[in-house]
């Protein structure tokens, strides 16, 4: 009876649970677990969901001694960990939802290392929007440590190319410039909603055929607004910092995935036309040919 009543009262104190899909990135995700253990916010009002999607580096030995290393003194952080076999990110943030207590879930990428305020900036953002449909949206800036080159700033960077396409990463300065975010800012790399407001969209609202890398947020957020009146505010206080470096060299890998989800989201909603159709199409495949 009074481990029930402990953990009856624990499941009341927590506020946040927070879902991290991860695939081969030890290291970085190591700094986000620090990061999310020295939290503004107490130890007892969130939890740490961590879904291992088929790691082959040492993903689990690190997930096993951060577990371990909280049996030796004070609990830093509530942690939960799933493993799975690879079948993508989607699929782990559905079964992370399955584990998750708390009323707020928080989506965060497992290279992104948050703030020391980010959890409380997302609760009080929450307290503020209040109604089951409102969806808060934080902000992401590349992490002091990496060095941004020129194909990372078009990536982040949604107003390159007549403000259509660019931005493949993320498009923020839209956000900073005054504009309200609607689906295409459904960034599960930080990004918090009720989790009432999500199960309303089934066990897996989040759709498995996305196998390739994204997207498959963009088009769940489209079904919520479309289907449930999702509302996205913008909080720009609420800010993790981005640790993954790109160049040209695995850019091509990156396009061609995101091409790939782009015709899935385009068959899935052809309303939306994500992909060029007719002169635009031809423009593009004259300019994406190889010189001779």
């Amino acid at each position: 009876r009074a481990s029930l009543l402990l953990a009856s009262c624990y499941n009341r104190a927590m506020k946040i649970s927070v879902i991290i899909p991860t695939y081969n990135r030890a290291d970085i995700l190591l700094k986000t677990l620090e990061g999310l253990a020295i939290q503004t916010m107490p130890v007892n009002q969130f939890e740490v969901i961590v879904v291992n999607d088929g790691s082959t580096d040492e993903t689990q030995q690190l997930l096993e001694r951060f577990e371990d290393s909280d049996a030796n003194g004070p609990k830093r952080l509530h942690l939960k960990v799933r493993h799975q076999e690879n079948t993508g990110q989607g699929i782990a943030r559905n079964n992370g939802l399955k584990m998750a207590k708390a009323p707020i879930v928080l989506f965060l990428g497992d290279d992104m290392i948050p703030h020391e305020n980010l959890l409380q900036e997302h609760w009080r953002a929450h307290e503020k929007f209040s109604k089951k449909r409102d969806v808060v949206l934080g902000l992401i800036e590349w992490h002091p440590d990496i060095e941004v080159n020129e194909c990372m700033e078009w990536m982040a960077n949604g107003s390159s190319i007549l403000g259509r396409f660019g931005g493949h990463q993320f498009a923020y300065e839209k956000l900073l410039n005054g504009q309200h975010p609607d689906f295409n800012f459904f960034y599960t790399s930080n990004l918090s909603l009720k989790r009432s407001f999500l199960r309303e969209m089934g066990e897996n609202p989040f759709d498995a055929s996305f196998g390739q890398y994204g997207w498959e947020d963009i088009e769940l957020g489209y079904r919520l607004q479309k289907e449930k009146g999702m509302v996205m505010h913008f909080s720009p206080f609420a800010i993790t910092y981005h640790h993954h470096a790109m160049d040209e060299a695995n850019l091509r890998n990156r396009m061609e995935k995101i091409g790939q989800s782009a015709y899935l989201l385009e068959r899935k909603h052809p309303e939306l036309r994500k992909i060029p159709h007719g002169f635009k199409k031809a423009a593009f495949e004259v300019l994406s040919n190889e010189l001779m």
